[in-house]
């Protein structure tokens, strides 16, 4: 069986926008970027709400010169996308089908039949696969800004014991964190 990640860069008091929707303040340098590269490497799928599928759909067309994100262009290709939305007609990207409700049953199966990782992005969406019992692991990677409000990392009125699995620091001040959700 696959492990669902959730995935997510966040400020240090816990969002992953501010309160204008912006996140900017979370571009990783190069060496943080090549280790989200790496981090990624494992995932076969990708889970995303509309929003976080619009801000990741760039991905489809960027030709950039830099090597960490020419990688991370290929990695993000290579791999399926289902989106989950209400509003969205059609996706923009190949190997992306739409679904119109996340049903927990549906991503079970997938995490049983997956060859590879499943990785869940966007807040909202991951906030109810973790209530739902879905998520195995979360990596999470702090970057030292204070927002002071915005989109929450982690889903309000939800307790999770976590077990802390893996940790490590950058010059640029950012820290991962790997956790097992137990379940």
């Amino acid at each position: 069986m696959s492990k669902l990640i959730y995935s997510a860069i966040a400020s240090l008091d816990g969002y992953v926008a501010d309160e204008h929707g912006n996140f900017g303040w979370a571009a990783p340098d190069e060496e943080l970027h090549a280790f989200v590269n790496d981090l990624e490497r494992p995932i076969g799928t990708y889970l995303y709400g509309r929003r976080m599928y619009e801000t990741m759909v760039v991905w489809e067309t960027l030709d950039d010169e830099q090597p960490v994100m020419r990688d991370f262009a290929e990695l993000w290709r290579a791999a399926e996308k289902i989106v989950y939305s209400r509003s969205l007609e059609s996706a923009s990207s190949a190997r992306t089908r739409v679904e119109r409700d996340f049903d927990v049953g549906s991503v079970r199966q997938l995490k049983e039949a997956a060859e590879a990782d499943v990785s869940i992005g966007g807040a909202e969406l991951a906030g109810q696969a973790i209530e739902a019992g879905l998520v195995d692991e979360c990596h999470l990677i702090v970057v030292p800004v204070l927002v002071a409000g915005g989109k929450r990392a982690f889903p309000e009125g939800v307790r999770v014991d976590l077990e802390l699995l893996d940790e490590r620091r950058f010059v640029g001040g950012a820290v991962y964190l790997r956790y097992n959700l137990p379940g």
